[in-house]
């Protein structure tokens, strides 16, 4: 049985953090009600591109989840969260601070029904301070909490992130508030405000740029894709394409000359410590891919490999998922609905003895709402 089951979650929620969060809790077994409006439900069902008319974006992110549509601009509608809240363990939503009260289902509301609730609020900046206000999307709070400034190239404009990394840490923080509560609440007895911010979750990993701010008054800003602390620590050519080392230690830096065959490099004056090989990046790139430049990306990883040395492929999407672990790991899952084959990344967490267990396909919209309001 997994860990959650038992634990109904009522999802207000929409597009990335939220979802994510919620779908996590419903493959480790949680009850899952995506509450949606009836019309188009969450914004991402039109976003394509499409796969058999659903929308590839909505299908990864919304398995194990039962959706139900409620109009709670409606007396009957909000007559009925009212009562779902009632029966729920979680209420999680990320609406902008302040909306929901105009609703009737601000967290003082939703406990004053249900002492035992759990409701916890993702949102851009979050429920407090000069800009909890103000919406919260991906792309401006990457540029908010200095991440785009530390990406890119140095002679280039600041870039973003390739996935909505703050929706995603958002969403882990908040399974993690989540989690927490409900442990509290064993002892407690009582409900609790979990407050995520996704401004608050993106500085959260800005840490070694603040110590690099902190310890030289320097504001760190973007070395591609080099490391602002260590040397070789970055992707380099090889004859067929690239090839990205991690050489963090004395140790691996000895291991690595010896593998690649120039272990003069070693005892090399220029290169002699990681500060020196920081100092001198830009000359000890030019020796490296000189070396490269006569060996492919296999040859490289397996010679490296052989002596210990963390590398890998630069790999696309497609050769991502063709990766040996994705297969030994279960990491693709296949589900099916009448419509179509879905497709989705596995959960991340394996429990020894209580496993994830993943049930249901993404919902079509409004798919279990006559199942729901039938039990209350």
């Amino acid at each position: 049985m997994p860990p959650l089951n038992g634990l109904r979650v009522i999802d207000l929620t929409r597009v990335v953090a939220g979802p994510y969060c919620t779908m996590m809790l419903g493959d480790m077994g949680a009850e899952v009600l995506k509450i949606e409006e009836p019309e188009h439900g969450d914004d991402s069902r039109g976003w394509g591109p499409y796969i058999n008319g659903w929308s590839s974006f909505f299908l990864e992110l919304n398995r194990s989840k039962k959706s139900v549509t409620l109009d709670l601009k409606k007396k009957e509608g909000a007559q009925a969260l009212r009562r779902l809240i009632e029966t729920a363990d979680v209420l999680i939503e990320n609406f902008r601070p302040g909306s929901l009260a105009e609703l009737g289902f601000d967290y003082a509301s939703a406990s004053a029904i249900n002492l035992r609730l759990i409701y916890c609020s993702i949102s851009g900046y979050g429920q407090t301070g000069p800009h909890a206000h103000l919406p919260g999307y991906d792309a401006v709070i990457q540029g908010e909490a200095g991440i785009m400034d530390m990406t890119g190239f140095p002679d280039r404009e600041p870039t973003r992130v390739g996935v909505a990394i703050t929706d995603y840490l958002a969403g882990l923080y908040a399974m993690q508030g989540i989690l927490l509560a409900l442990m509290d609440r064993e002892r407690s007895g009582q409900g609790q405000h979990v407050d995520i911010a996704l401004f608050d979750a993106m500085l959260s990993v800005m840490r070694l740029p603040l110590g690099v701010l902190l310890a030289t008054g320097t504001n760190p800003s973007r070395v591609g894709n080099d490391h602002l602390s260590i040397a070789p620590y970055e992707s380099l050519r090889a004859k067929d394409g690239y090839i990205i080392v991690a050489v963090a230690n004395p140790r691996l830096w000895g291991r690595f000359c010896d593998a690649i065959g120039r272990p003069a490099l070693r005892d090399d004056p220029r290169f002699a410590t990681n500060t020196d090989r920081v100092t001198n990046r830009q000359v000890l790139k030019q020796e490296l891919e000189a070396v490269f430049a006569r060996l492919t990306v296999g040859e490289l990883t397996t010679r490296l490999q052989a002596q210990n040395v963390p590398c890998g492929r630069v790999r696309s999407m497609r050769e991502a998922l063709e990766h040996p672990q994705v297969k030994a790991r279960d990491t693709l899952l296949t589900q099916q609905r009448p419509e179509l084959t879905v497709e989705t990344l596995a959960p991340v967490v394996k429990l020894s003895r209580t496993p994830a267990d993943v049930r249901l396909p993404p919902p079509a919209l409004g798919e279990h709402t006559k199942e729901i309001l039938e039990q209350l």
